[in-house]
């Protein structure tokens, strides 16, 4: 009779333990759970401090260089009076790929979807400027391409594509925020 008076005293404190053991874990769980979401955000927050300063600082060079290939602005910009249209081609081809070798460290801090945009632009610039150029004549002037290329900017029937890419930089812009 010992022997089994044992074995149920056994068999309730065993219960009686494990019972309490996941009362406790019930309640005690959702303490934990919230105490390691506190723990990530803070972390979050820590790391975000750091980088939020770097990430804007890549959505300004980004703006800056989708405004510098625009071509109302480029053209201006690198226009040398007296400059063959071969030569002026040259000078903006390079001078686009110069501007994206020195920015292209800028794709770390900004979404896919905005740099996937300001690559799309980029070729889609040097396309433009190519084109212009190839449909000249050989003798033409740096004032003949610029104005064969503002007249197809002016000629699209969508909205200007510089502008679209600056709105959607903008949007990512506002996303962080």
């Amino acid at each position: 009779m010992n022997d089994i008076t044992f074995l149920f005293d056994i068999i309730k404190y065993t219960l009686s333990g494990l019972l309490v053991f996941f009362a406790a874990w019930y309640f005690v769980k959702p303490l934990l759970l919230q105490k390691l979401n506190f723990q990530g955000l803070e972390l979050k927050k820590a790391g975000l401090i750091h980088t939020l300063p770097l990430r804007l600082q890549a959505y300004e060079r980004t703006v800056l260089f989708l405004e510098r290939i625009n071509p109302s602005n480029l053209l201006v910009r690198l226009h040398v009076p007296g400059m063959s249209a071969i030569e002026m081609h040259k000078l903006i081809i390079t001078e686009i790929r110069a501007e994206y070798q020195h920015n292209i460290s800028q794709q770390i801090y900004v979404t896919e979807m905005s740099w996937s945009v300001v690559k799309g632009i980029k070729e889609q610039t040097i396309g433009m400027i190519s084109s212009a150029a190839n449909a000249l004549p050989a003798e033409a002037s740096a004032m003949d391409l610029s104005k064969s290329v503002l007249k197809h900017l002016a000629n699209l029937e969508s909205e200007n594509p510089y502008d679209l890419a600056l709105n959607i930089v903008k949007k990512d812009i506002q996303s962080l925020f």
